[in-house]
């Protein structure tokens, strides 16, 4: 029996790649607010927002690296308000 040879170039089209993007960054965001809920730092529905609709993976890296220790999420944003 023969097998046809599978179509993978979905997963390697800018759209499979734009989706795994939107997915990490969606989880990186997740990650920052739980980390921040489990440390017990109030955030605010538009503080909440803004996190949750970041799609830049170095901002969200940097504000879950600030979430470790910060006590608020003006000190997660930083100083620039980045």
């Amino acid at each position: 029996m023969s097998r046809r040879p599978v179509d993978l170039s979905f997963f390697q089209s800018e759209t499979a790649q734009r989706l795994r993007a939107e997915g990490r960054a969606e989880g990186r965001a997740e990650d920052v607010l739980l980390l921040l809920e489990r440390r017990g730092v109030e955030v605010s529905e538009e503080e909440r927002a803004r996190i949750a609709g970041c799609t830049d993976m170095g901002v969200l890296d940097a504000w879950f690296v600030r979430a470790i220790t910060a006590s608020s999420v003006a000190e997660v944003f930083g100083p620039e308000g980045d």
